[in-house]
Parts: C-alpha cells; structure tokens; sequence
C-alpha cells in the first residue's frame, strides 16, 4: 500500500499564487510519475500537470505560463506552484503517484484532495 497526502491549498484572491505539495510513502518499488489533478462541482477530474521520474513534464493548456510543477525523486514528494490564480482554478486538487513493480503495470495512488479556493 502507498500513501499519498496534499498540502498547501487554501483561500487566495485572484492573481495571487498558492504552492501545493505532495509526498509519497509506505510500499514504494519506484515512483515513475507523479501529477496534479483538479475536480470543480459538478466537473469531471482533469489534469492539470504531471511530471516522470526523468523530469519531464506536461500541462493542461489552461494552466500553461501560470503554473510549474517540480519535484524530488528521493523524497517521492511533488510540488505545483500556482501563480496568476483565477477563480476558474476553484477546486479540489488531487495528487496521483504511479508505483511501478517488477513484471507487471504498477498502481496508481491518490491522495484525498486539497481545495484550492480563488475568489475575484
């Protein structure tokens, strides 16, 4: 089993920025991927960024420019800094940490969510 925990979400006004945070623990082979999800009410999930183990990265189109996402392999830990914030970026953000294992496809891991508030 993995645990997979957020931090970092709150109330902000639009325009100003907030930094999520995201670690991974328990029965970890190999972390090959981590990423930020999003989940408005009444939406479907959709991603936001997520980043590999060799560092690549990729972007919703909606949040390119304004967010970055970064994160450390030894400590299995994400971030995603949040920059020019508009109420349309109102949701609960979900970290995912894929655990790959030998001979087989791995599991994704979800944390519970951190709500992300920006009022106008």
């Amino acid at each position: 089993q993995v645990q997979v925990v957020e931090s970092g979400g709150g109330l902000v006004q639009a325009g100003g920025s907030l930094r999520l945070s995201c670690a991974a623990s328990g029965n970890i082979y190999s972390i090959i991927l981590m990423g930020w999800y999003r989940q408005a009410p009444g939406q479907q999930r959709e991603l936001v960024a997520t980043i590999t183990d060799t560092g690549r990265t990729n972007y919703a189109d909606s949040v390119k420019g304004r967010f970055t996402i970064s994160g450390d392999n030894a400590k299995n830990t994400v971030y995603l800094q949040m920059n020019s914030l508009k109420p349309e970026d109102t949701a609960v953000y979900y970290c995912k940490a894929h655990n790959s294992v030998p001979l087989g496809y791995g599991m994704d891991y979800w944390g519970k969510g951190t709500l992300v508030t920006v009022s106008s």
